[in-house]
């Protein structure tokens, strides 16, 4: 039977702003499942980030609970939960987040050196990820701004990876890039996938959905949809491009 990572109960978020209180997040009961690729879907203001952000710890929701391989989030204190997110969590956003004045090798050590202080074993690792990505040596001493959009985002990805996250949160990595380098980080992201790791990504864009095995579909704060659509293929891509295609119809997308 498959491990639940992450269940939601009665999830709650909501935001006041002038007096009014808008309800982002309304009574939400979720299971997140360990080695899936787990996509959110949903129109523009739907709830999926705050959502994405709630389970991953990054805020806390006004009301609910949120059990985290068997962590209550709610029990935990700020700095508690900062240290939970860099021991369980990786992150990979639209927004890359690189640091300009530090090399490619040296931004994925960064990350890792919080929880690893054994610098050689991550040098080794960080070295063995980036070659998995296709970052080969001769980009390693770079700086960002001499990475492609594409380079820059795998970059990023190897960072979320660094310290063997139980989970990957991604919040539209593809969001800025061009076709190809969305295709690139795609292949990337359905690799690592494949190989067993946890991914959680919110997305608009339909192809880019198609890399999950299950859609959520939030609307108005409201899980109103579920689709599972198994591992990807490029064999059977068709068949889930159909697939996906009648059950966003039927969420009104």
């Amino acid at each position: 039977m498959t491990k639940i990572i992450i269940k939601t109960e009665k999830l709650c978020k909501t935001f006041s702003s002038g007096g009014i209180q808008q309800h982002v997040l309304k009574n939400l009961d979720i299971s997140l499942f360990e080695g899936d690729f787990t996509i959110i879907m949903g129109s523009s203001g739907s709830g999926k980030s705050t959502l994405l952000y709630a389970m991953s710890g990054m805020d806390k929701p006004t009301l609910g609970e949120i059990d985290f391989a068997g962590k209550s989030l709610s029990q935990l204190n700020n700095d508690q939960l900062a240290v939970f997110r860099r021991n369980n969590c990786g992150f990979v956003f639209q927004q890359i987040y690189l640091l300009d004045n530090m090399s490619v090798l040296d931004n994925v050590l960064a990350s890792g050196l919080l929880v690893n202080k054994k610098k050689s074993e991550l040098v080794q690792k960080a070295k063995e990820l980036l070659m998995q990505v296709g970052i080969n040596d001769n980009a390693w001493s770079k700086f960002p701004t001499q990475l492609s959009g594409g380079e820059a985002q795998r970059v990023g990805i190897v960072r979320a990876l660094i310290n063997n996250p139980r989970i990957v949160f991604a919040d539209e990595p593809t969001g800025a890039l061009n076709s190809a380098s969305s295709e690139s980080v795609l292949d990337v992201l359905t690799n690592v996938n494949q190989n067993g790791q946890s991914l959680v990504m919110v997305t608009h864009d339909m192809k880019t959905a198609l890399r999950g095995n299950r859609i959520l579909y939030l609307r108005d704060g409201v899980i109103c949809g579920d689709l599972q659509l198994g591992g990807y293929s490029e064999q059977n891509n068709l068949e889930r491009h159909e697939k996906l295609q009648h059950f966003l119809a039927e969420m009104g997308w």
